[in-house]
Order: structure tokens, then C-alpha cells, then sequence
């Protein structure tokens, strides 16, 4: 099995293989091929050696040979097989793709290889045992007997006739003895007349050592053979031994001659050949026979193994062509997941390579490439589409952020697609608590502007009030418009734009106050002072001749004096805020207009504790001492009377004093006048509200004019007004925080600067 790569299209890029380890190399399969045809041809070598098909005997020594190959054969398919598992194991751990088809197709082939193959070796070896039990039934062995004692009792019909006629021929050499005695040529005439009767073709005399002393008759196709000491011992004891040649096919039979003290007639006689070749192999057969019977144990355990063997051979070349078929079967698969992760993590050049002879799945392969190529063209233009709306987008966000009013865009169901910085940063809201959810849900105070609108009406139409918004602790008013458009598929949606005119709707307060103001000081003080006179003139002229109840009479003229007196104040107060001069601006050291209005409410207010903490260098910037000195005037005047309306809450904690600071802290572009109490502090909702005319948590003691002339001093001097809480201290839990921030101005006169370092404390104290 060939690697299969995965290749990308992209130029330059490195071909990527889908899964190298599932694959083995070219030479691993060669390696395999040749193990498995070996292992083959091996098997079937000793299947047609034990079946007998071959000239080749299935004896011991062949059996144990053929039994060491396969062993051998298999081992090396095993070596192969493991090592192939352990890649596609290491695979599957890893996790690659197809590993897990890739075992299950092996462990079917496997397992369908190995049933039969097993079921075969296990009938084949039942199927030859009882086989082998068949060849030593009795039956069979008194057969091998009965053929044995054929031929042995014809071999011992020749052997007892030859033996009765040497020894009647002996008996009748006995007697004949006297009468041959010392002559050997007529012994020998005898010997032959007597073989002649008894149609031996061949008898001899000879010695105790064997050797021939008389020749009687000789046949030329049955030379002497010397007798073995054994047998000639036996015929020394009387006997008759017996012996059969099967190289001269004839029988041999010696007796002893009484009457020739020392000599011995020896015999010979033909027999059939036939019947000494059938001996001879009955009693190979027989011997054969016995020796199987007694190993046929092991020849059942030879040939058991044997078959086991092939077996085994068989199973391990399945398991092989399993791993084969499986990868070649896989291969596409896997690369066909492989190709589909890189597609997932959007990689969309991946390309599958259309292999021939792969049938169905090279179309699967071709149908993917065409699906990737499709996939690729649409996110191109995807791509393309998006970049010009982001192109777009970017130009509008350009736009927007160029734009002070905030714009929100809607979808169909009201949903935010759209914030722009500056909506965001008057909101007080991030992008994602705004991108995503409905508008009324994100601002609920935009949701009456947005009931009610369809695309039947109005392309545009604006909120019918202001709308007020909470944002920061602080009310903000503004003015919203909600614009419907109509997109080309018939989806509804809609921008909102709004204003802050938080700023627009104090100053017309302010404006209409002023107004206010100037009437009311216009139409009261003129008749303030005709009383004052009368009250004043009424206690020269009567109060000599009142005597009755004179006290209370000087009470009541004190008390129309003294009201006609707060009166005015109230009204020069009006007349100041409506008459708010124009600031007269000069290079000065802000710290005097610090500290003046401290020394004197130092001098006014033992109770309260004043610090003043100013640094040490002159802080000199461009502003009207007379109006900012106004302003930390009413700061600390309001921050005077906030901790003397502590002490009754305060009447428990005698280490408790009221508690006034106020600061200078100088900056590089700016200066912060900062005025802090430990007194109840600041509401915590509409704080800035605070800052219009007429305004105050004081109840009916102050007039509400005081912060505001001071925010409208601070703006004059192009400053910031900010209320907050005070930060805690030792000596302060609560309380509130006044800053006035102002710009410093660059100045060239240094005379002015040497002038404006006059001698201030940096801090003070005093109770």
C-alpha cells in the first residue's frame, strides 16, 4: 500500500499527507508480498507431502522439516503483521483519520479468515486421528499376523522337509561308513547318490571350522557360504540349524555325522522366489506396522501441529490482505477526512487526489474537490462582499465619529446593529451592552420614540418631548428622532439620533430665571425702602408717647426693619445673578482667591475647623479675582452652614467638629480649586440639577442662587463645575466635594508672577 497525500493547490505550499502513519511504505508491502507467497507455497508443500501427492514420504524426518519451515514462515508473517498493528495502532491513538474503520475492517477480515481456517484444522486433525486409529483396529493387526504366519509356516514347510532329509541323509552316511572308511571319492560318490535322491542340487562335508573337506554336488547358482560359529556350534550340539539366503534364494540345513568324528553334511535347496519376496516384506510391513502402532501418538501430535501450522499460515495471509485490503480501502476515506478537517478549520485549497482503479470513491474524491472549488469561489466572494462593507462600515464610523449627535441603526425586529462612539459615550453604555439587544431593553427610556412607527408612516418623525435619561447619576435630556428605512427585500429598519440638549434646557432655565430675577428685583425693591423709612419714622415720632405696651410695639418696628433688610439682600442677590457681570480677566495668583474668603469665615465660624492647603509656588493664571473669590466665597459659605446643620445629628460624638478644607492644586494645563466638608454631602440622584437657579436642599432657608452663580462664573472663566462625594478620611466619613476647574493661561510678565508671590501660608488650621 502506497501513501496517499493530501495536496493543496495554494503555490508554494508543501503537500500535506493525510494520515503517514496508517500507511506503510513501498518496501514494507514488497516485504509482506513476498512473506505471504512464501508462507503459501510452503503450506501447500506440506499439505501435498502429508496427502501423499507427492514422491516425497511423510516420514518422521520430512514431517519435523516441513513442520520447522512453516514455523519459521510464520514467524516472519508474524514479525510483518505486528509490525504493520503497531503503526496503525500508534494511529489510532493518535487519533488520525480512518484509524478507527481501519481496525474494525481488519478485525473482520480477520475474524472472517480465521472461523474456517480454525473449524478446517480442527476437523482436519479429528478427521486423521481417527484415521490412525483406523490402521491399528484388531482387525487390521490379526490381518498383518495372519499374513506373517503364511509366510513363515510355507518358510518352515521347506525348512522341516530339508531337515528330515539331511538327517536321514546323515543317518544313511552313519551306516555306510564301514564300508567308505578312508576313501573319500567313494564317500563322495555316496554323498551324491544320496542328494540325488533326495534332489538336493547341492551338498557338501565339512570340518568343525566350516571349511568344505568333500564336494559332492555343486550348483553353479548356489556358491558355498561359509556357516556362521554359531550355527556350526549348534550342530556340534546335535541340532539342525536353519538358514534362509535371499541373495541365492535357497535354504541351507547342516547336520552331524556320527560316524565322521570332526565333519558335517551341509545342504542347500532351492526355494521360490516369490515366496521368499513376499517373506521379506510381510515382515518389513509387520516390523513397519509395529513401529507405527507404537508412535502413532506422536505421529497424531505431528501431524495435529502440522495442520495447526498451516492454519496459522493461513490466518496471518489473511490478516495481511486484511491490512492490505483495508488500507487500500481506507486510503480514500481517510483522506477524504483529513481533507474535510482542513476544510473545517478553513483551509479551502485542499485538493484530493483522483486515483484510478478506487471506483466509487474516486467519484467521492471528484465530488469533493468540485464542492471545496464551489466552497472556495462563494467565501472569496464572501470575502469580498465583506471587505467592501467593512470598507463601508469604516467610512461611516469616520463619519459618525465626526458627528456629536449620537446614531444608533436598527434592524427589522429593533435589535442595535450599530452604535457610534458618540451615542455610546452620552448613554454611558459599552458596544456590547448595546450590539445585539433590543433598543427598548438597552434604553428603555428610547422605547415610547420607537411605539407606534410602521413603515406606512413617516419616513421621519421626531420624539414629541424631550426624553430625560439617567446616566452617570445625572439626568441628561435628549432630543431623539427615529428614522425608518425600507431595504430592497422588504426588511424594515430604522436609525435613531439624538442631542443632548442637557446644557440648551438649563440655559433656557437659567435664562428664564434671570428673567425672573430682574422683574422680581425690579417690582419689590422699589417699595422696600418707603417701608423701611415709615418703620424707622413711626418709632422716633410715637415711640415717646407710647407708654402702654412699649416693648412690644419697638419688637414689631425692629422686625418690619429687619425683614425689610433680608428682603433687599434677597433682592440684590436676584439683581446680581441677573445682572452677572462680565468677568474683567488679569494674570493673578489663584491661591489669593483662595484664601481671603477663608480668614474670614475663620473669624465668623469658631465652631468650624478651616484648612487651607495651597502650593508652595505661585499658581497664576488669567481670571477676575473679584468673581472667582465670589464663588469660593458662596463654596465655603454653603459648605459652612452644611456641617453646622450636622451638629444636631452629630450630639452624641463629643470628639465630633465640623470640618471645612480647601485646596489649590495646580496641574500642567489646569488649576482645581477644591472646597470639601464633613457634612451630610450631596443627593446622591440629579446632582447636577443642583446647578440651575432656585435649586437647594436647604428647605426655605437659602434661595437656590448660590451654586448657580458659581457655575455660571466658572463657565465664564471657561472652567468646569463638578459635584461629588468627598474622599474618606480620619477625619472625614462623609461629606461633600466641590472642585472648580480651571484652564492656566500662559503669561510673559514675569513681574506679574514675582508680584503675585506674596507671603500665603501653604496650609492652616484654626477652629
Amino acid at each position: 500500500m502506497t501513501s496517499v497525500d493530501v495536496r493543496q493547490a495554494t503555490s508554494g505550499a508543501a503537500d500535506r499527507v493525510a494520515a503517514p502513519s496508517l500507511d506503510p511504505s513501498e518496501r514494507s508491502f514488497w516485504v509482506g508480498l513476498v512473506v505471504v507467497v512464501l508462507s503459501l507455497i510452503s503450506a501447500l508443500a506440506t499439505y501435498l507431502i502429508l496427502t501423499g501427492l507427492t514422491p516425497i514420504l511423510p516420514s518422521g524426518g520430512v514431517v519435523w522439516t516441513a513442520l520447522f519451515l512453516n514455523v519459521a514462515v510464520i514467524i516472519a508473517m508474524i514479525a510483518v503483521i505486528t509490525w504493520q498493528i503497531a503503526g496503525l495502532w500508534q494511529a489510532w491513538r493518535a487519533k488520525s483519520a480512518g484509524a478507527r474503520l481501519h481496525i474494525r475492517i481488519v478485525a473482520l477480515f480477520s475474524l472472517i479468515a480465521a472461523l474456517p481456517a480454525l473449524v478446517l484444522a480442527v476437523a482436519a486433525t479429528v478427521t486423521f486421528s481417527r484415521s490412525i486409529d483406523s490402521w491399528f483396529t484388531g482387525r487390521v493387526r490379526a490381518l498383518i499376523e495372519d499374513s506373517r504366519g503364511v509366510a513363515q509356516a510355507y518358510v518352515e514347510e521347506h525348512g522341516q522337509v530339508i531337515r528330515n532329509d539331511v538327517l536321514n541323509m546323515a543317518r544313511d552316511l552313519d551306516a555306510a561308513a564301514t564300508l567308505v572308511a578312508g576313501d573319500n571319492e567313494q564317500l563322495r560318490r555316496l554323498v551324491i547318490a544320496q542328494a540325488g535322491l533326495r534332489d538336493l542340487p547341492s551338498a557338501y562335508i565339512i570340518d568343525s571350522q566350516g571349511k568344505p573337506v568333500i564336494t559332492a554336488v555343486e550348483d553353479e547358482r548356489m556358491a558355498f557360504a561359509t556357516p556362521t560359529r554359531a550355527a556350526l556350534d549348534e550342530v556340534e550340539a546335535g541340532l539342525v540349524p536353519l538358514s534362509i539366503s535371499m541373495e541365492d534364494i535357497r535354504i541351507t540345513a547342516m547336520a552331524k555325522l556320527a560316524s565322521y568324528p570332526g565333519w558335517f553334511l551341509y545342504v542347500s535347496r532351492h526355494v521360490s522366489p516369490k515366496v521368499l519376496t513376499h517373506l521379506q516384506r510381510t515382515e518389513q510391513n509387520a516390523a513397519e506396522y509395529t513401529r507405527l502402532r507404537q508412535s502413532r501418538g506422536n505421529l497424531k501430535w505431528a501431524h495435529a501441529l502440522m495442520y495447526l501450522m498451516i492454519s496459522m499460515t493461513a490466518i496471518m495471509a489473511a490478516i495481511w490482505v486484511g491490512l492490505w485490503f483495508a488500507g487500500r480501502f481506507v486510503a480514500p476515506i481517510r483522506r477524504l477526512i483529513g481533507a474535510a478537517s482542513e476544510v473545517s478549520t478553513g483551509n479551502l485549497n485542499v485538493v484530493l487526489p483522483e486515483k484510478r482503479g478506487e471506483g466509487d470513491l474516486r467519484r467521492l474524491s471528484a465530488t469533493f474537490n468540485t464542492m471545496t472549488r464551489e466552497l472556495k469561489h462563494q467565501r472569496d466572494q464572501l470575502v469580498s462582499a465583506n471587505e467592501q462593507l467593512v470598507e463601508r462600515r469604516r467610512f461611516m464610523e469616520a463619519v459618525l465619529s465626526g458627528v456629536t449627535a449620537g446614531v444608533i441603526g436598527l434592524d427589522s425586529d429593533g435589535r442595535v446593529e450599530l452604535a457610534s462612539r458618540a451615542a455610546q459615550a452620552l448613554l454611558g453604555l459599552d458596544e456590547r451592552e448595546l450590539i445585539g439587544r433590543p433598543l427598548g431593553e438597552a434604553v428603555p427610556a428610547f422605547a415610547p420614540a420607537l411605539e407606534g412607527q410602521s413603515d406606512q408612516q413617516q419616513k421621519s418623525a421626531r420624539s414629541p418631548n424631550p426624553v430625560t435619561i439617567e446616566v452617570g447619576g445625572n439626568e441628561r435630556t435628549f432630543a431623539v428622532r427615529v428614522t425608518h428605512e425600507k431595504a430592497s427585500s422588504g426588511d424594515v429598519g430604522m436609525v435613531v439620533t439624538f442631542d443632548d440638549i442637557t446644557e440648551l434646557v438649563t440655559a433656557q432655565r437659567t435664562s428664564a430665571w434671570a428673567d425672573v430675577a430682574r422683574r422680581i428685583a425690579h417690582e419689590i425693591k422699589n417699595p422696600l425702602t418707603p417701608i423701611q423709612l415709615s418703620a424707622e419714622r413711626l418709632k422716633r415720632k410715637y415711640g415717646r408717647v407710647i407708654h402702654e405696651d412699649r416693648e412690644t410695639f419697638d419688637k414689631l418696628t425692629d422686625t418690619i426693619v429687619r425683614q425689610v433688610g433680608d428682603l433687599k439682600s434677597m433682592v440684590d442677590e436676584f439683581a446680581s445673578f441677573a445682572r452677572m457681570p462680565k468677568p474683567e480677566m488679569a494674570d493673578d495668583d489663584l491661591r489669593h482667591a483662595v484664601q481671603e474668603p477663608v480668614l474670614l469665615f475663620r473669624e465668623g465660624h469658631p465652631k468650624v475647623r478651616y484648612r487651607v492647603e495651597v502650593p508652595d509656588a505661585p499658581v497664576v493664571t488669567s481670571y477676575d479675582r473679584r468673581l472667582v473669590t465670589q464663588a469660593v466665597t458662596n463654596l465655603v459659605k454653603n459648605a459652612t452652614e452644611s456641617v453646622e446643620s450636622s451638629t444636631d445629628s452629630h450630639a452624641g460624638e463629643p470628639d465630633w467638629q465640623g470640618f471645612v478644607e480647601v485646596r489649590v492644586v495646580a496641574e500642567a494645563s489646569r488649576a482645581i480649586i477644591e472646597v470639601m466638608d464633613n457634612g451630610p454631602g450631596f443627593p446622591k440622584q440629579n446632582r447636577m440639577r443642583l446647578l440651575e437657579p432656585y435649586v437647594t436642599t436647604k428647605g426655605h432657608k437659602g434661595t437656590g442662587l448660590g451654586l448657580a452663580m458659581v457655575h455660571k462664573i466658572t463657565e465664564q472663566h471657561g472652567g468646569v463645575l463638578l459635584l461629588d462625594d468627598a474622599p474618606a478620611t480620619a477625619e472625614r466619613t462623609q461629606g461633600a466635594r466641590v472642585r472648580m476647574v480651571l484652564p492656566i493661561t500662559k503669561t510673559a510678565a514675569e513681574g506679574v508672577r514675582s508680584t503675585a508671590e506674596v507671603a500665603i501660608p501653604s496650609a492652616g488650621a484654626g477652629t
